[in-house]
């Protein structure tokens, strides 16, 4: 059951983003950016086993991060790209601020939120920062390789810069999480497998996107930004 629903949940958020890129042209790229790190950050909090491999439940829409942003790198150049990476990255920052904040505040006799709010918000500093760290480094690779492969290619070959890009990004997104925020916490091997599954799963959708960046492209063929 989980397999169907990580399947269709991956569909899902994919289309979305073309979908909000349909209508929201660029404004809507954006919005995904945002949308998606900020669920992907609460979802990670969640483990899931998915065919036989345990995994958080985030790496959907974190992966879909890396989509939109070959979007805006293909479609709008790299300035634009850079550009989300640092609002998401800002968003993420205030977000994390402003709830550490809100938990601060003493709540009203008979309140039933505050420790709920604490199991989800109250992250380890260790955490937070090993996220941020790895979502910076690994979005401005992605932007880089990815304007690279552009260049190499000169324009051709969609499908090699939207992989060679990602792939390699996700790779150095997990490697630096990891490591961040589990070294001396487990044992190497341990967190060598933490590392491989959930590098694994992001590699899947990051193929996955292929196509619906070829969609994408012809969605761009027809100027959404106009249609407000």
């Amino acid at each position: 059951m989980n397999e169907l629903l990580w399947i269709g949940f991956a569909f899902l958020d994919l289309t979305l983003t073309l979908l909000l890129y349909r209508f929201f042209g660029r404004a809507g790229i954006y919005g995904v950016i945002v949308f998606n790190l900020l669920l992907c950050n609460i979802q990670v909090l969640k483990t899931v086993t998915l065919f036989g491999l345990t995994t958080t439940l985030g790496n959907i829409l974190y992966a879909g991060v890396f989509l939109a942003t070959d979007m805006l790198s293909e479609f709008y150049g790299r300035k634009e790209a850079q550009r989300g990476v640092l609002l998401g990255f800002t968003v993420v920052v205030l977000a994390t601020l402003y709830m550490q904040i809100a938990l601060l505040f003493s709540p009203a006799e008979g309140d039933f939120a505050q420790p709920h709010l604490s199991a989800i918000f109250g992250l380890l500093p260790r955490l937070a920062i090993a996220s941020i760290c790895a979502y910076l480094i690994s979005q401005m690779h992605d932007v880089w390789a990815f304007e690279f492969w552009k260049k190499k290619t000169q324009g051709r070959f969609l499908w090699l810069r939207n992989n060679a890009s990602t792939l390699v990004s996700q790779l150095l997104d997990s490697a630096v999480f990891c490591l961040i925020a589990f070294w001396g916490v487990f044992p190497v091997p341990v967190l060598l497998e933490i590392m491989f599954t959930t590098y694994l799963f992001k590699g899947v959708v990051a193929l996955l996107d292929t196509p619906f960046m070829y969609i994408a492209r012809k969605v761009h063929a027809g100027n959404p930004d106009s249609r407000w």
